[in-house]
């Protein structure tokens, strides 16, 4: 229903105002979007309360989109609402009173170093493929602090664990390339020499992260991994995919990195995206220097 709503919403844009195709594609890419973000909070209909929006909203800031784009999104549903409301397919308009502008980014939650220790403790045995490729991905967030997205798109291409480097981006515009550690290296190594074989279904498949199928890992898989770990090691802060890069860049600044080289590693347009960290740095740091994450870094 709510798949067949937004194809209909999207032919009344089209209809009625004329819009481009570019423009209509857009249309329908955000409210795909909206429509899995609302269908993972629990809901099969478009009848849903204000907080999943906004939830929607602060979910876009994590994840690091633009302004620009998470204004966009936001015009979209409210668009996609008003017909609803109009077509008496809801009874209210979860968007009401909600303004892009005002949507604040909130604090990133980050995790001590010693719980990023007892999260990777609980992948530490890799006894099956499913293990090691899991340890790999934990210890090459952590490491370099890149997105989820770009963790999970990694293809094999991408990892060079002898010179122990990644490319993120490597065909765009934005390309970066981060370093490993020792330890993220290794693990890696290890995935890709005798974990990755045994998950490949075809000899084509680029991807360095495969699930049970041998096709590439999803964020959402991911985030399920994340969340059992979590729970093994327990872990009272609820965590996220991003918690680990928030953690990296948090800790690294309580190490001897600047701000500039951390907004690097990060990918950040601009350092008051990475100013965030090193508040949260500050106001976290250790009383003592027996954590490791920092200075497992350097």
């Amino acid at each position: 229903m709510m798949h067949a709503t937004v194809d209909d919403f999207v032919q009344h844009l089209q209809t009625e105002r004329g819009l481009s195709k570019n423009t209509l594609a857009a249309y329908r890419s955000d409210l795909r979007q909206f429509e899995a973000f609302a269908r993972q909070a629990g809901h099969s209909g478009w009848d849903v309360p204000p907080q999943v929006v906004r939830s929607f909203m602060t979910d876009l800031i994590q994840r690091e989109y633009r302004q620009t784009s998470r204004a966009r999104k936001l015009a979209a549903v409210k668009a996609l609402y008003r017909y609803l409301l109009a077509s008496d397919v809801v009874a209210t308009d979860p968007t009401a009173g909600m303004d892009g502008a005002r949507v604040t980014r909130r604090r990133p939650r980050i995790i001590t170093t010693a719980e990023v220790e007892r999260l990777l403790e609980q992948a530490a045995d890799a006894s099956t493929p499913e293990r090691m490729r899991d340890r790999a991905m934990l210890e090459a967030l952590y490491a370099t602090g890149m997105r989820v997205s770009e963790l999970v798109g990694l293809d094999v291409e991408d990892v060079d664990c002898w010179e122990r480097e990644i490319v993120l981006g490597r065909d765009s515009v934005s390309a970066r390339t981060v370093p490993l550690t020792e330890r993220s290296a290794e693990a890696l190594q290890a995935y890709l020499t005798n974990g990755r074989e045994k998950l490949l279904r075809r000899v084509d498949e680029a991807a360095v992260f495969l699930n049970h199928r041998g096709n590439r890992l999803t964020r959402q898989g991911f985030w399920l991994i994340v969340k059992a770990y979590a729970k093994r090691s327990n872990i009272q802060t609820p965590i996220t995919p991003h918690t680990l890069r928030h953690s990296f860049a948090a800790h690294r600044l309580q190490g001897d990195s600047s701000v500039r080289e951390v907004q690097k590693l990060l990918g950040h347009a601009s350092s008051a995206t990475t100013q965030v960290y090193a508040e949260l740095a500050r106001e976290n740091q250790p009383q003592a220097s027996g954590g490791s994450g920092a200075g497992r870094q350097a």
